[in-house]
């Protein structure tokens, strides 16, 4: 735990002030101050980011963590657990939404096996496994600490390694059948939700598979003494967080939270995708609370516990797209938006520059 401290602890605060100039130049641009709405929103958070009030984003990644989940021995999905190693090569093929998507915002995908229950080979397969997927959450813990902290570490030496190569924008994204229902269990325990709201369809379930999948949430809790939160007060602490993540998560789910929290701490904004992304955000705002702002919200999910993901950790969406599928492909969608504010920080007239009065 001590090296993943010292990595949180390289976490600082945005810079406020450069958030001012980007407010500042706003205020000089063409248009009645506040009018681009969420735009300005995106502009001015990632000039306070970057410390740059017109940022480049040449090099932006989605990163892609796959990993397998044993509480899909419960029957909890409408696929079987067979399809994340199919998925993951789908994805070094390049034949997947997210590649689509990532195409067209000019971005490289990276995909991660975290902890796929198959062995895996392929030239652009970044491997950083930690075991052949989670234990069933539903009777044990899902991984040990040892193994959650070397999750989250390795996403966050992956972000380091990216940085160093340029990258400055990153998306999350993540491949693992069963993880919207260890998504739901985070969002139990860390935000007050029960499961009949935290537990949607996922890949589409029917009703008796829902009120199935419902009960395995409570079960998994329980098991691993983790009461529905209405029991509880909500804890914002951080080593609960990382017990949650440990008993109820996945390696996908810990892999994200440290990109992250890697993020921050290359002073870089991530993007978070749908209801997996925002389970892994929710960890990292505990157990590093600055990093809450390097953090963007892509969209809203048709899970049915995202907004309230979302509002656990204070994040509004800039998009409603009815989307669910995960991968990073909301995420990636959001890229062309912050790419749009940058180009109005850079592009736009300011009324003195066009001549045009303020009156």
């Amino acid at each position: 735990m001590s090296n993943l401290q010292t990595m949180i602890d390289a976490i600082e605060p945005i810079h406020e002030d450069v958030v001012k100039q980007a407010n500042d130049h706003l205020n000089q641009l063409t248009k009645p101050q506040g009018s681009l709405g969420k735009l300005e929103d995106i502009a001015r958070q990632v000039a306070g980011i970057t410390g740059e009030v017109k940022p480049l984003f040449d090099k932006k990644a989605v990163i892609v963590m796959a990993g397998d989940h044993g509480v899909c021995e419960e029957g909890i999905s409408a696929f079987p657990a067979e399809v994340t190693p199919q998925m993951v090569l789908n994805f070094l093929q390049g034949g997947a939404a997210v590649n689509v998507l990532a195409r067209h915002a000019g971005a490289d995908v990276v995909c991660v096996d975290m902890g796929v229950n198959a062995d895996l080979e392929h030239p652009d397969l970044v491997s950083r496994k930690v075991r052949k997927g989670s234990r069933n959450m539903a009777r044990e813990a899902a991984l040990t600490l040892e193994e959650t902290v070397q999750a989250i570490e390795a996403g966050i030496e992956l972000v380091d390694d990216l940085a160093q190569q340029g990258y400055r924008l990153f998306a999350t994204g993540e491949m693992g059948i069963g993880n919207t229902t260890a998504s739901a269990a985070i969002l139990c325990a860390l935000g007050g939700v029960d499961a009949e709201i935290s537990v949607g369809r996922g890949t589409g379930i029917d009703d008796a598979k829902w009120l199935h999948k419902r009960s395995v949430v409570n079960k998994a809790l329980h098991v691993n003494g983790l009461r529905p939160a209405k029991d509880n007060a909500i804890s914002t602490s951080g080593d609960f967080a990382l017990e949650v993540l440990s008993k109820v998560g996945g390696l996908e789910i810990a892999g994200l939270v440290g990109v992250i929290l890697g993020a921050a701490k290359n002073r870089c904004p991530v993007v978070v995708d749908g209801y997996i992304s925002s389970a892994a955000a929710l960890v990292a705002s505990r157990l590093a609370p600055l990093s809450a702002s390097y953090m963007l919200a892509s969209h809203l999910s048709q899970e049915q516990g995202h907004a309230k993901m979302l509002e656990a950790v204070g994040l509004s969406a800039m998009l409603q797209m009815d989307m669910r599928l995960g991968e990073g492909t909301g995420a990636v969608l959001a890229f062309n938006l912050i790419e749009a504010a940058g180009k109005i920080m850079r592009e736009m007239a300011t009324f003195e520059s066009a001549g045009v009065s303020r009156e």
